[in-house]
C-alpha cells in the first residue's frame, strides 16, 4: 500500500479545511502500522482514503497495486470486498442477524461459495462457535467485537483496517480483543493498519506513524 503527495479539504462555514496535507507513506504486505494523534489529527481521514472509502482532494492512493483515484466508487467496492476487511469501535454489526449471518454477509456481497462453512470457522476461531445463532442484542460488547474481527478475516483479505477496535470496551475485554485480533492477524499474514489512541496497542505495531495537524511526523 502506498500514498503519494496524500491532502483532504473540506468546506466549512469558516471557509475551506484543511484536514490531511502531504501525506507520503508506503506499508508493506504483511506489516503491522499504527497510526496515532490527538484528536482531529486526521487519522480516521487517513484510515477511509487508503481504504478507498472516501477520495483525497490531492495526491494518489495504491492499494494492493491498483491505483483508487482511477476507479469509481463501483471499482473502489469491488476492490474492497476482494482486498480489504475492517474492524470499527462501534463493531457495525446489522442487529437482524444472527453472529453466523453477520459473519456470511461480507462472503455473500462477493459471491464466494461456502459461506456458511467459513463463517462457522470464522467464529469457531475468535472462540464464539456456540454462539452462531445469537442475535447481536443477545452478545456482550467484547462478544459483538470478536464477531466483527470473525468477519473481517473470513474473506482472507490483503488489508486489515482497525479504528479504534478497543475504544468501546474496558480494559480487560480490550486486550483480549487486541490480542486475538494480532494473533488472527499474524496468522493470516494479513496487513494490519490501525488507528488507536492507545498507545500500549499502538507498541503491539511493528512500525507507528504519528499524525499531528493533518501531516505525519518526521
Amino acid at each position: 500500500m502506498r500514498a503519494a503527495g496524500l491532502g483532504k479539504q473540506v468546506s466549512s462555514p469558516g471557509g475551506v479545511l484543511t484536514i490531511l496535507e502531504d501525506i507520503n507513506l508506503g506499508i508493506r504486505a504483511g506489516e503491522s502500522v499504527a497510526l496515532v494523534g490527538p484528536s482531529g489529527a486526521g487519522k480516521t481521514t487517513l484510515l477511509a482514503l487508503l481504504a478507498g472509502l472516501d477520495l483525497p482532494s490531492s495526491g494518489k492512493v495504491w492499494l494492493d497495486g491498483e491505483d483508487l483515484t482511477l476507479l469509481d466508487e463501483e471499482g473502489r467496492a469491488r476492490l474492497r470486498g476482494r482486498k480489504v476487511g475492517f474492524v470499527f469501535q462501534s463493531f457495525h454489526l446489522l442487529p437482524a442477524l444472527t453472529a453466523l449471518e453477520n459473519v456470511m454477509l461480507p462472503l455473500e456481497l462477493a459471491g464466494l461459495g461456502q459461506a456458511p462453512a467459513a463463517a462457522h470457522e470464522a467464529l469457531a476461531a475468535v472462540g464464539l462457535a456456540d454462539r452462531a445463532r445469537h442475535f447481536p442484542r443477545q452478545l456482550s460488547g467484547g462478544e459483538k467485537q470478536r464477531v466483527a474481527i470473525a468477519r473481517a478475516f473470513v474473506t482472507r483479505p490483503a488489508i486489515l483496517f482497525a479504528d479504534e477496535p478497543t475504544g468501546s470496551l474496558d480494559q480487560a475485554t480490550g486486550e483480549r480483543v487486541a490480542s486475538l485480533l494480532f494473533d488472527l492477524n499474524r496468522r493470516s499474514g494479513t496487513t494490519l493498519v490501525l488507528v488507536t489512541h492507545e498507545r500500549s496497542l499502538a507498541e503491539r505495531c511493528g512500525r507507528i506513524l504519528e499524525l499531528a495537524g493533518g501531516r505525519l511526523k518526521a
